[in-house]
């Protein structure tokens, strides 16, 4: 992904922050209950733990950890998704912080707790190894980190456009006010999942239903 391209991104996130929790109205029974399921998920992975949030866009997900955490740290790049964050009734324990995924340096790395929903399907291939371990050097040795994102459905969420040749897709999207958008998307297999997730990490469990998947795991013990 070339800077462009992430300012595009950013601009596009920007612009769909005041519709994108529309994602969260369920579709059918099936989507209720996945739903369902990553918020029971992350609650259990999460409970009594410091977390670092990355990509917390409108702190849906935020709200959810912020329930049983001790504290929650939640960034995004996008100040139009933390303004809407803020607008939230959310809890003392959680702080809002304007960061890049890429770029976490000046954070604690005092962890214990990881959380990124919705964000690794718009990490170009090319950098997930580099936003991994970005993202675990700030937490601690065997902290429990709690992933999330889209299974491709067809028709839903745009139109897939085929993969570039370093093996990422994007989609076409429309926002309400007419605007159309090229945004990075990228899919991915429970193996593909367990390939990305699996140096560094133990524990970990990669689950996927009809619309969402869900990963869990801990950092290395020793670094």
């Amino acid at each position: 992904m070339t800077a462009l391209e992430e300012a595009n991104l950013r601009r596009y996130y920007d612009q769909r922050a005041p519709e994108y929790e529309q994602i969260y109205l369920p579709r059918d029974q099936q989507h209720a209950c996945e739903l369902g399921e990553l918020s029971r998920e992350l609650r259990e992975a999460l409970r009594g733990r410091h977390v670092l949030e990355v990509a917390c866009g409108t702190g849906y997900w935020t709200a959810c950890a912020a329930g049983v955490a001790l504290r929650v740290t939640a960034t995004d790049a996008s100040l139009a998704m933390l303004a809407e964050a803020r607008e939230k009734p959310l809890p003392a324990n959680v702080e809002l912080l304007a960061r890049d995924a890429y770029d976490l340096h000046d954070l604690p790395s005092d962890f214990d707790g990881g959380l990124a929903t919705f964000w690794l399907s718009h990490v170009p291939r090319a950098r997930l190894r580099a936003f991994l371990d970005g993202f675990h050097a700030r937490l601690v040795a065997g902290a429990v980190v709690y992933l999330a994102d889209n299974v491709y459905v067809p028709g839903v969420g745009g139109e897939l456009l085929p993969a570039d040749r370093a093996g990422d897709t994007y989609k076409v999207r429309r926002l309400t006010d007419g605007g159309r958008h090229r945004v990075l998307k990228n899919y991915f297999s429970t193996e593909e999942l367990r390939t990305v997730l699996a140096p560094g990490t133990s524990e970990l469990a990669v689950r996927a239903g009809k619309w969402f998947w869900s990963a869990r795991y801990r950092t290395a013990l020793v670094r």
